[in-house]
Formats: C-alpha cells, sequence, structure tokens
C-alpha cells in the first residue's frame, strides 16, 4: 500500500472517480474538541465555559452528587424527507449521541451554590470558592472516679 500525503484525505480513490457508497460515508465525531473546557479562577469563585455548539438549552443536564459536578449533553435528530407521490424515502437520516464531563469542586458546594447559563453554544458556570469544613474536635468528657 503506498502512502499518500494528507492533503489528498483518507478517500482519494472514491473522490477522484467520484464514487459515493451511503455505506461508506459517515460522519466522524472528533472528540479531541468535544466539551472543551476553560476554568479560570477569581478571587471568590470559579469560571467554567464549557463549549457545546449545537445543543439547544433542553439537551444539557448539570448534576451535582458527592462533590462532583456532572456536565450531561445528549442530542438526537431525525431528519426525514419523503417524497410525497410515491411515498418512498430520498432521504433519511438520523443521529443520537451524548457526552459528560465531571469535575469535582468538593462536598461543601451545594446545588443552590453554582450558577449556570447557556449563550451561543458555550455553558458557563461560576462555582463560589468555599473553605472546607474543619473536622469538629470531640471534646472528650471524663468520668470521675472516686477513691
Amino acid at each position: 500500500m503506498m502512502m499518500m500525503p494528507s492533503i489528498f484525505g483518507e478517500d482519494l480513490i472514491d473522490d477522484f472517480f467520484g464514487f459515493d457508497y451511503p455505506t461508506r460515508r459517515y460522519q466522524r465525531v472528533n472528540t479531541d474538541t468535544l466539551m472543551k473546557t476553560d476554568v479560570r479562577e477569581h478571587e471568590n469563585a470559579y469560571e467554567l465555559e464549557v463549549s457545546l455548539p449545537g445543543y439547544k438549552k433542553e439537551d444539557i443536564q448539570a448534576e451535582l452528587k458527592d462533590g462532583y459536578l456532572t456536565i450531561k449533553a445528549s442530542v438526537s435528530q431525525n431528519k426525514d424527507e419523503k417524497d410525497e407521490s410515491t411515498g418512498k424515502y430520498i432521504r433519511r437520516e438520523r443521529y443520537a449521541g451524548s457526552c459528560s464531563r465531571s469535575f469535582y469542586v468538593g462536598e461543601d458546594i451545594t446545588q443552590e451554590d453554582i450558577k449556570a447559563k447557556y449563550e451561543n453554544g458555550v455553558l458557563s458556570l461560576t462555582i463560589p470558592k468555599k473553605e472546607p469544613k474543619k473536622p469538629e474536635v470531640e471534646e472528650k468528657k471524663y468520668i470521675t472516679i472516686e477513691g
């Protein structure tokens, strides 16, 4: 097999001869760009910006459990076009996918502490800084022994 420079892509022969095999064509998801997250530290809080292009607000969930903030996004699309005269499908496309990411924010953070906003494909979360609670020192109580 001859190695081709990357400028030709993976389907050089098919592209050159104009072949279009529907079974071979599929959308590749680049996981390197999925849910890219920027984290900024401010004096009193952390700010997370999670890139979620193409999702609607209803498709996104943020859950806080055991000190972990988990962000989940899922989408299901069905694009059917039908020729009304014959009733035969001329195109059928479906896509379903989900992704999630978790961040440890500490067990002292509550759901009410976190502020979230979704705008222009970016989920912004503000998480306040909280000092961990110090464990209470148990006071020892002794019983007086008479003697």
